[in-house]
């Protein structure tokens, strides 16, 4: 019942909707560094750099309900936890790239 409320509020324009989902330049640098593989949280902190680590965990805790991130917990001492993509947040490679593309167009159009 909660997936059909959630997608009764998702807004009617496409963009919008994948804008409410990564429209934030924490879930973007999340998404980047966790491209290539599976980090711990300390990890993702260390790449990203000035997120706090109360941001990072809300944005991470938003993305793993989102069906975006996948959050795996190892029962050992000390507990250790692990981001990695899900199948649908892999989905989203083309458009950071395309987003990476145009980052470094910009770029060499203002030198």
């Amino acid at each position: 019942m909660s997936e059909q409320k959630a997608i009764k509020e998702l807004p009617a324009c496409p963009v919008e909707t994948t804008l409410m989902l990564i429209g934030n330049k924490w879930k973007v640098l999340i998404l980047r560094d966790l491209m290539p593989g599976t980090k711990r949280f300390g990890e993702l902190k260390k790449s990203i750099g000035s997120v706090s680590q109360k941001v990072l965990t809300a944005q991470l805790r938003d993305m793993e309900q989102s069906g975006l991130v996948n959050r795996k917990v190892y029962a050992e001492v000390p507990p250790r936890v692990e981001y990695s993509l899900t199948e649908l947040g892999q989905s989203l490679k083309p458009i950071l790239e395309a987003m990476g593309n145009w980052g470094e167009g910009y770029k060499a159009s203002i030198e």
